[in-house]
């Protein structure tokens, strides 16, 4: 027994064209592929789809050989037996395969394709009744209905209700939240519903003068002027969206928006990288070659030295930003050599040794814990307070009535002349005593303050560079009137740098601070860059010990600097 295979196709005048062929086989491929032995180039048939096979007792037996079954009657089955002679119609896609049997006792199976058109609109006619498809608005009345739903919601009733607004706090636009492109950042995130509160004027950029609204302190990052010269020669492209960004009302370039990018989700605002910072800085010196700030772009490789503010008049306390490479010095009006405190061997070890367990001084000598404090939170150090740091040794007082102390008031010379003056000391109140080497009973270092000790001091020796104040300060005449040069300790040399104590509390003070060998307070004893690039180098170093951007040091927005003498 064999097959007999009838393949129907319409021309397009929709004359039908019938060929016919007998195959010898046992079992016949359905598929899309060219190989198989009825051949269905349909993609909604798989390329090897079913077999069809001659059974027992003149039954054909169907089975599907991929995932998907074929039509059968009506019904979607992967296998199916089908008695030639009662005939049965098989669906694969588009294409119906007839199973009859021929006089001859041959199966014919005739194969036709259905016009999908056709049948579609046929299936649609259909099941038309049975939806609601036929007393609904047309697809296109749809569409546009819901356009116009979207622009009068989302589009002109926020603009309506802005330009209706009222400028009270609690009056709100109705329907901005949409227009939002995501969540504020944390530290806006109260504002999260008042987009009015930044984009004050509709279908404008947020300008720098409401940023400034709540961000008076930040400070700018240069005069606008310098930063304009500087970006003058940017790239062609850059400069032609800058024009194009000030066309719809953008600031910049260098607005607050530039950087500060908002509407990316519940985060931190991200430090700037140090290619934000090398843009410009790598090469400042062409672009602005009267600038006193050197090129850099790594801090390992291209960073210049530092350039702390050092004191230059003590009496006006003008400073002025000196290299290290210069070594420069410093007219603070302090006279105080730190090798005569620090020695462990000489006159102020041993003194410190015997006062050492009312003041908490260490068994060697002093220590640069027992005069410099850090501040409360460890980045810094509190100003040196001549009542608490050095008086321990370096007493003020005077007189003693009914066993109290009269002290000089440090700072007031004026006081001290008038406190001197009239004192009625009748016998010094530790006589013969040595400086240093002897102490009081009380414990604390005094000179021999007779009464005529005070009256050589009030005619000089007080402000004499032996005197009790001419030993650490510098004494001046104004007027006819004594006095010293005002002191003035600076607590930060390079305020356009940051630096953290506490992050370096595991180094000695002398790992950075060469105190020990200072013998007067001109030297500035802090370390050049040399010395930090020890342990920092630039961020994509792999030998570093601690890798450093730019953020790491700078602030964009650094306080300013005091009175500085120019160049």
């Amino acid at each position: 027994m064999a097959f007999r295979l009838k393949q129907i196709e319409l021309t397009a005048t929709g004359r039908e064209i019938v060929r016919e062929s007998t195959v010898d086989k046992p079992a016949l491929s359905v598929g899309r592929a060219a190989e198989n032995d009825i051949h269905l180039p349909d993609l909604a048939v798989e390329p090897r789809h079913a077999t069809i096979a001659l059974g027992e007792g003149g039954r054909v037996e169907v089975a599907a050989t991929g995932s998907l079954g074929f039509g059968l009657d009506g019904g979607t089955v992967t296998e199916a037996r089908i008695d030639a002679g009662s005939g049965a119609e098989l669906r694969f896609g588009s294409y119906r395969v007839t199973v009859s049997r021929e006089a001859d006792g041959a199966v014919l199976l005739a194969v036709r394709q259905l016009d999908d058109a056709g049948a579609a609109a046929a299936d649609l006619d259909e099941k038309r009744g049975f939806s609601l498809l036929s007393v609904l608005p047309g697809k296109r009345i749809v569409s546009w209905g819901l356009a116009a739903l979207i622009v009068v919601a989302f589009l002109a009733v926020p603009i309506i209700s802005n330009l209706t607004r009222s400028d009270g706090p609690g009056d709100t636009v109705v329907g901005d939240s949409s227009w939002s492109p995501g969540e504020l950042s944390l530290v806006h995130h109260s504002l999260e519903e008042k987009c009015e509160a930044c984009h004050v004027r509709p279908f404008e950029s947020v300008r720098d003068k409401t940023c400034l609204g709540c961000h008076e302190s930040a400070h700018d990052h240069a005069s606008p002027e310098r930063i304009a010269r500087s970006l003058d020669g940017r790239p062609l492209g850059a400069q032609m969206l800058s024009t194009i960004g000030h066309a719809f009302g953008k600031e910049g370039p260098n607005a607050c928006a530039d950087c500060h990018v908002e509407h990316e989700g519940e985060q931190r605002v991200a430090l700037p990288t140090g290619e934000f910072c090398v843009g410009c800085h790598v090469d400042l010196k062409e672009q602005l070659p009267d600038t006193r700030l050197g090129d850099a772009s790594d801090f390992g490789l291209r960073h210049p030295q530092f350039t702390p503010a050092v004191v230059i008049d003590p009496e006006t306390r003008l400073r002025k930003q000196v290299s290290l490479d210069a070594k420069p010095r410093e007219n603070s009006g302090l006279a105080f050599p730190h090798k005569l405190h620090l020695d462990p061997e000489g006159g102020v070890a041993r003194m410190a040794a015997n006062i050492g367990r009312q003041h908490g001084y260490g068994g060697n000598g002093l220590a640069c814990k027992d005069c410099h404090r850090p501040t409360e939170d460890g980045i810094r150090f509190l100003p040196i307070n001549m009542e608490r740091d050095c008086e321990a040794c370096h007493s003020l007082a005077y007189d003693e009535v009914g066993g109290i102390f009269r002290r000089l008031h440090h700072g007031d010379v004026a006081q001290m002349v008038a406190d001197l003056s009239v004192a009625n000391l009748k016998q010094p109140l530790a006589p013969n005593r040595k400086r240093p080497g002897s102490y009081g009973d009380d414990g604390i270092y005094q000179f021999n303050f007779s009464a005529g000790a005070y009256r050589s001091m009030l005619i000089g020796k007080a402000l004499s560079r032996k005197g009790i104040c001419g030993e650490c300060h510098t004494p001046t005449m104004n007027n006819g009137r004594p006095g010293v040069v005002p002191v003035t300790i600076v607590s930060r040399h390079m305020e356009q740098g940051w630096f953290d104590h506490k992050a370096h509390s595991q180094e000695e003070c002398s790992s950075c601070h060469a105190a020990a060998g200072s013998t007067t307070s001109a030297d500035l004893l802090l370390p050049g860059i040399k010395q930090c690039r020890t342990c920092h180098l630039g961020p994509e170093a792999s030998e570093a010990k601690v890798p450093s951007g730019c953020a790491m040091c700078h602030s964009y927005h650094p306080e300013p600097f005091g009175k500085l003498a120019e160049n």
